[in-house]
């Protein structure tokens, strides 16, 4: 049940403890769902590294969790908005949408901070704020569709995970990508792996076999690590393991507001 924004402050007072003080209407739900969102419910019994660069990063990052939000249409429209485009624009729209249309966090904050928009409020975003920044209308739509039927996403986190993202792929516009990315923050989904992506099948090849991948054969080899391929895949960003070396121009940013 979604009681109200709150803003939550975290404090590391040792190696296995953190608090959690919060304010405003949903300070209470935020305090309750604070360990399953810092990683309190991830398991990671069943991993096996098999892989001498797993095996390094695993013993290197023991603490590393893959934390689970509960908060679906939170992490849904960040995924949308990264389709297609670049980390840096993707950011810049999710910064300029947020402080636009979302609300003043409660309580003590250090800097002015805001909380996102409501699904109402996602849902009647005029076009022209989208094409302000820098959204093409068919991400914008895809994001409204989906405020618009945000109670029935927010049940996706009592379901398993085929029928979660099921339900996620159901939204016009939503595909395998972006359910998985979804999936990774909302859910904890440490299996949930990002198919479709513009760098990952290629790093992944180059950082663990020395070779080019496609998605097939990501998927082909990774299948060992079923269960935990998106643990694979943080394991490995966070221990800093290079992939392909760039010889080429990046992805260039493409500029929808003069569409």
């Amino acid at each position: 049940m979604d009681t109200g924004g709150a803003t939550m402050r975290l404090t590391q007072r040792g190696l296995r403890e953190i608090t959690c003080e919060a304010y405003g209407p949903g300070a209470a739900e935020a305090v309750s769902a604070a360990p399953v969102m810092l990683g309190a419910g991830d398991d990671d019994r069943s991993f096996i590294p098999r892989h001498p660069l797993l095996s390094d990063a695993h013993r290197r990052f023991t603490g590393l969790r893959i934390p689970r939000t509960m908060r679906v249409l939170e992490a849904l429209v960040p995924a949308i908005l990264e389709q297609k485009v670049i980390a840096i624009q993707a950011t810049a729209s999710w910064r300029m949408l947020v402080r636009e249309h979302g609300s003043p966090a409660p309580g003590p904050t250090p800097v002015p901070m805001r909380i996102v928009p409501s699904p109402r409020d996602w849902a009647t975003i005029p076009s022209w704020e989208w094409h302000r920044a820098g959204v093409d209308p068919r991400r914008s739509r895809t994001v409204v569709n989906a405020a618009r039927v945000s109670h029935r996403l927010e049940e996706a986190t009592m379901m398993d995970v085929a029928a979660a993202a099921d339900r996620l792929c159901a939204v016009p516009g939503v595909g395998e990508w972006t359910a998985a990315e979804t999936a990774q923050r909302a859910f904890g989904d440490a299996d949930a792996l990002s198919v479709g992506d513009y760098h990952l099948a290629g790093y992944i090849g180059h950082a663990m076999f020395g070779r080019p991948f496609t998605d097939d054969d990501m998927l082909e080899a990774l299948e060992p690590w079923r269960g935990h391929r998106y643990r694979v895949v943080r394991l490995l960003e966070s221990a800093g393991v290079p992939g392909r070396p760039r010889r080429g121009p990046r992805m260039s940013l493409v500029d929808h507001r003069g569409h």
